[in-house]
């Protein structure tokens, strides 16, 4: 229960700094409207998933909250100018891909274990779901608040190097997911993956990731202003998440659990960095 008590407190911080300077429909905060949706597409997913048991729609609804609420920000701000688009391409191409490799995937695995002693407890549950909504929030938190600012001030040098690093983010994230998917479907999950990127990181994918958000947040900074210059935490909140609780901590500790102890792994483990890439 505390757990989902500072979910909402965090929910609720980042919707005000993010409207500030939003635009507004029906006299509220554009910005603060797609707070809301980003969480009420959770509360309504929540009931079907933990009716049925179920984690397979988890991130294809996550990056659903994600379209939803880039495209619910540029209508309702009447936003079309050149860094709006560039920024909602951005996160609409990011989403859309994502979305349906990890759809894909889940369907072909069966099932995430990592869910497996979370959906039996109702709190628990909920909670992975508010905080998918926090997450959504948080990282597109930047894109948004741009958005929704309608700053159509002219996009330069700054706006470019985001834009560069947004592709060269998603370029390595997408080629590290297929190589990775190749090599399972040709070695079989018993196997460790050390050919193409992850030659050069143990988490390649998510070092893209990583880097995307950065570029994304190089393109909205300067049309943010005051408070909503908080939603710039985004990049820094992907990097602690994939970095310290979700995303390398539970693979590496699963990694170890099975090769541990391995001559070959642990050679691997010593000259491959957990997530900068290598680039010699």
């Amino acid at each position: 229960m505390r757990g989902i008590l500072i979910v909402y407190i965090l929910g609720l911080g980042v919707a005000w700094a993010g409207s500030q300077g939003s635009a507004e429909f029906a006299g509220l905060p554009v910005f603060a409207l797609c707070a809301l949706l980003a969480f009420v597409i959770q509360w309504v997913a929540f009931v079907p998933a933990y009716l049925k048991q179920t984690e397979k729609f988890y991130d294809l609804i996550g990056s659903t909250t994600y379209i939803t609420c880039v495209l619910l920000a540029l209508v309702l701000a009447g936003a079309y100018d050149t860094r709006s688009l560039i920024l909602a391409g951005c996160v609409l191409i990011w989403a859309g891909r994502l979305g349906s490799f990890l759809f894909a995937r889940i369907h072909q695995d069966g099932a995430d274990d990592r869910f497996d002693k979370i959906k039996p407890n109702p709190l628990r549950f909920f909670f992975t779901w508010s905080l998918q909504g926090l997450w959504v929030l948080i990282t597109a938190g930047a894109a948004l608040a741009a958005i929704s600012a309608g700053n159509a001030s002219p996009v330069g040098a700054i706006e470019i190097l985001g834009a560069l690093l947004w592709l060269a983010g998603f370029a390595i994230e997408v080629v590290a997911d297929r190589q990775k998917r190749a090599f399972r479907s040709r070695a079989g999950a018993g196997q460790f993956i050390t050919e193409g990127l992850w030659a050069r990181s143990r988490h390649p994918n998510y070092f893209g990731e990583i880097l995307l958000w950065f570029g994304v947040a190089l393109i909205a900074a300067p049309a943010l202003q005051g408070w909503a210059l908080v939603t710039l935490i985004s990049p820094v909140f992907v990097y602690l998440l994939l970095s310290r609780v979700s995303g390398v901590p539970l693979l590496e500790k699963k990694a170890d659990a099975k090769w541990g102890g391995r001559e070959d792994y642990e050679a691997y483990k010593a000259r491959t960095p957990v997530l900068m890439l290598k680039l010699w």
